[in-house]
């Protein structure tokens, strides 16, 4: 029984950036990377069905670390807020005001 290969998705771009320009037919790519025509099919269309994701996936991420950063922002200023509290009430209680 023959191992599976397991290809590195940047190899799988440029296998399938190369299929795309046309400049050489799939079987002459799958051939050249030693490679069945079938699987690089396969990579083709994954790619394509995918390719929107790449721009979403992106807006989301900085969408999400913005929404992260905020909250950590309010956090902090309602602890700088207690502290600022705490600090007014000893310094009263202390007699320093």
């Amino acid at each position: 029984m023959e191992k599976r290969n397991k290809y590195s998705a940047e190899f799988k771009t440029k296998v399938v950036l190369e299929v795309l320009r046309e400049e050489e037919t799939v079987n002459q790519l799958a051939a050249r990377y030693e490679l069945s025509p079938q699987l690089v099919g396969h990579w083709k269309r994954e790619f394509i069905e995918h390719a929107s994701e790449v721009f979403t996936r992106k807006q989301s991420a900085e969408r999400k670390l913005k929404k992260e950063l905020e909250e950590k922002e309010e956090n902090y200023q309602k602890i700088v807020g207690q502290l600022t509290y705490e600090i007014d009430w000893l310094k009263k209680k202390s007699g320093l005001k």
